[in-house]
């Protein structure tokens, strides 16, 4: 059974993770020098995060690497797609307003 998505990234220190993941690979220790947490907790994060399918573990000599797994994200994108129309016109009427600010 496939974990939540929305239940994973409901936490912030695996959103950070994700983050730091888009930059590329990343060992187990520098992850962990993100934080102000032990490695156990960090570890055990990146372990939720790879049950979800969200990251891959590459192990490497003593190290472990994490890549992002990005396709289990298109699941949050469907589902908030139908939101984006709330963003665009709340960025629509910004824009409209520094426009004016600008022409004064």
């Amino acid at each position: 059974m496939p974990t939540d998505v929305f239940g994973v990234l409901a936490n912030p220190v695996r959103r950070r993770l994700l983050e730091s993941l888009r930059e590329g690979p990343r060992s187990t220790g520098e992850l962990a020098g993100m934080f102000e947490l032990g490695r156990p907790a960090v570890s055990e994060h990146l372990a939720v995060l790879r049950t979800a399918g969200l990251v891959r573990e590459e192990p490497s000599g003593r190290y472990r690497y994490y890549h992002l797994q990005a396709a289990r994200l298109a699941e949050v994108s469907e589902w908030l797609h139908p939101f984006e129309h709330y963003w665009k016109q709340r960025l629509d009427a910004l824009s409209d307003l520094l426009d004016e600010e600008a022409d004064t």
